[in-house]
């Protein structure tokens, strides 16, 4: 017996070192077809709470040698939730709050303590918090949620958003004004085009936010109508960061107008552009030494309960501010899951922890990039 007990003590080791790897190990696929590559993924539960990686706290802002303060700004993209007040069935997303023991933190649970080390954290607002009647009576999907809803907001660290999209009027001017009014009351800082807004963090660098939609013919007013904004805004902010809710519902990469807008968006003095609605993943271009961020694709998205492409990414960047001036310090993504499982959405925003899924959302970005003339070289998950 006591020749055999060392030998059975070490196979109960090596069964529990087994159980271990696989109980963790993220071991759902991406296939990338081409061209514009959808990512697809076996229906594998997920870990609902994922692993974070050894720089995943980030310090919010940090004195350099020469004074300058480092601002780290987080931009994930569609936030949607709630539903169509006009089905008498509870909606899809109010069914999972349900199920999550009707606890609204439970959106934002898997990149709260990400989200909650940076300066700002940026969304599309892409919902209504009001009571309000239908407006838009013709279209097929509306969302509004009851206010109370804004502590998703709340909870999650995401302190700004970008209030100027396709939906902001599903409920009329009525839904709009009792939105702003909970996200003010809330502490949320909006923008819309007609009210910018100036978020100042807690080492005071103020950062101005811009907001625009692009649809109905308004490329060439905004053409003009952008730089006197970005202009007005300079004298107010430290850093410019200009939001964009344009493009095609499902493209991966952006058309000519859309590169053409958000370079002269950084040409007229923008540090930052940011861009959502096609519910896709779209490349990063690095033109004249800032980002433009075509599209940050779903964050948490309440309008399926299982979207063709899950795939995400959060994109963080950080500038380094002295004497009003601010200067790109790099960027990373983080990419992610919209759902912490893959056969259906439960609006939980999840970071990959497989590197598979890493690489092929990175992968996904690089092969749509191929036509953009000023493409970033590389798509960095760790700070440089």
């Amino acid at each position: 017996m006591k020749r055999r007990l060392p030998l059975l003590l070490l196979l109960m080791v090596l069964c529990l070192t087994v159980t271990s790897v696989v109980a963790d190990e993220e071991v759902s696929l991406f296939q990338v077809p081409t061209p514009a590559p959808a990512i697809t993924e076996q229906t594998v539960e997920s870990p609902s709470e994922p692993a974070q990686t050894q720089d995943a706290i980030i310090p919010a802002a940090n004195i350099l040698p020469d004074g300058s303060v480092v601002v780290t700004i987080s931009a994930v993209g569609d936030l949607t939730f709630g539903g169509d007040v006009r089905k008498s069935a509870a909606s899809i997303f109010d069914r999972e709050l349900k199920k999550q023991g009707n606890d609204l933190s439970f959106v934002t649970r898997n990149v709260k303590e990400l989200l909650s080390q940076d300066d700002m954290t940026i969304a599309n607002f892409e919902t209504t918090l009001t009571t309000a009647p239908v407006y838009k009576k013709s279209n097929q999907f509306v969302f509004s949620a009851p206010p109370e809803y804004v502590e998703i907001l709340e909870h999650g660290s995401i302190e700004a958003v970008s209030f100027e999209n396709n939906h902001a009027m599903d409920h009329g001017e009525t839904g709009i004004s009792d939105t702003q009014e909970v996200l003010t009351s809330a502490g949320i800082t909006w923008s819309t085009e007609k009210q910018p807004a100036v978020f100042e963090t807690a080492s005071g660098i103020k950062i101005g936010l811009l907001s625009y939609q692009t649809f109905n013919g308004q490329y060439p007013r905004l053409q003009t109508q952008v730089p006197n904004d970005i202009a007005n805004m300079r004298n107010q902010a430290d850093i410019v960061l200009v939001s964009y809710h344009w493009g095609d519902e499902l493209d991966y990469a952006p058309n000519a107008r859309q590169q053409q807008l958000g370079r002269l968006t950084i040409d007229a003095g923008a540090d930052l552009v940011v861009g959502h609605h096609s519910h896709r993943i779209n490349p990063i271009e690095l033109y004249n030494g800032k980002y433009i961020v075509y599209s940050l694709a779903n964050f948490s998205f309440a309008g399926n309960n299982k979207p063709d492409d899950m795939s995400s990414f959060i994109f963080q960047t950080r500038f380094s501010v002295k004497d009003g001036s601010a200067q790109p310090y790099g960027f990373r993504i983080i990419p992610m899951r919209i759902s912490s499982k893959t056969d259906y959405n439960d609006f939980i925003p999840t970071p990959f922890t497989d590197q598979r899924l890493i690489d092929n959302v990175i992968n996904v970005l690089q092969s749509n990039g191929k036509k953009l003339e000023y493409a970033v070289a590389s798509y960095p998950v760790d700070w440089e």
